[in-house]
């Protein structure tokens, strides 16, 4: 039982602190409770923790197919950047419209917060070489064995590490609402700007064969 806690939270420590850095998901979590409330927020956040975990076990049962689909992951980066490029682009027309209360295009489809983190999170393939290295880390360590139920804790303690990770967020953006409400178009403004860096960064790596194909591959060379 003590091992299996131990790769619990080691799951959920990478996890919690991997979801900190300014992403699609953590941003686009901040965004919806600032126009939508923690309700919302918390519903995407739980699609896009569920899709992370089924990432998470994919990586660890299924490398080799993956590796072999080269093709299907540059698709999931090209998608997955025009996704990026969406948000930047509506969510700055959206900041420049005060009626549409900093609202994207995606948040006023009224597509069901759950299913919008299932979809935005399903098309972030980086998540495979991520998960892929730090489970190789952890093997090498022997932190993380090959079984069954040593795989279920660690994709238990990662699903909760991207709740708190995006809780942090959520909470932001309420803390925004609250502070910073003669400032809002501003703090929209500002998230747009995000989501532009964010879909330059993915094109960069697209265009430069960095994307999740490619650092998949380096991930499995550097395993060996």
């Amino acid at each position: 039982m003590k091992a299996l806690l131990r790769i619990a939270f080691w799951g959920l420590g990478i996890s919690a602190l991997g979801t900190l850095p300014l992403g699609t998901i953590n941003v686009a979590a901040m965004q919806i409770a600032i126009a939508e409330g923690v309700w919302h927020a918390s519903l995407f956040g739980i699609g896009a923790a569920i899709i992370e975990v089924a990432y998470v076990r994919v990586s660890l049962v299924g490398i080799n197919w993956i590796r072999r689909r080269a093709g299907l992951l540059r698709l999931m980066d090209w998608l997955a950047f025009a996704i990026v490029a969406t948000l930047a682009i509506t969510s700055f027309m959206a900041a420049g419209n005060p009626a549409q209360d900093g609202k994207n295009v995606i948040l006023n489809a009224d597509v069901h917060p759950f299913m919008l983190g299932v979809t935005m999170s399903a098309l972030n393939p980086m998540q495979i070489p991520f998960w892929f290295g730090w489970s190789a880390v952890l093997f090498s360590k022997g932190i993380l064995q090959a079984n069954g139920r040593q795989y279920n804790w660690y994709s238990v303690g990662i699903g909760f590490g991207t709740l708190v990770g995006l809780a942090v967020f959520i909470a932001g953006g309420r803390i925004l609402v609250t502070h910073m409400q003669q400032h809002m178009q501003l703090v929209n403004y500002s998230i747009a700007g995000i989501f532009a860096i964010t879909a330059g960064f993915f094109l960069y790596k697209i265009l430069f064969n960095k994307g999740a194909a490619a650092a998949l591959q380096a991930k499995q060379g550097t395993s060996r």
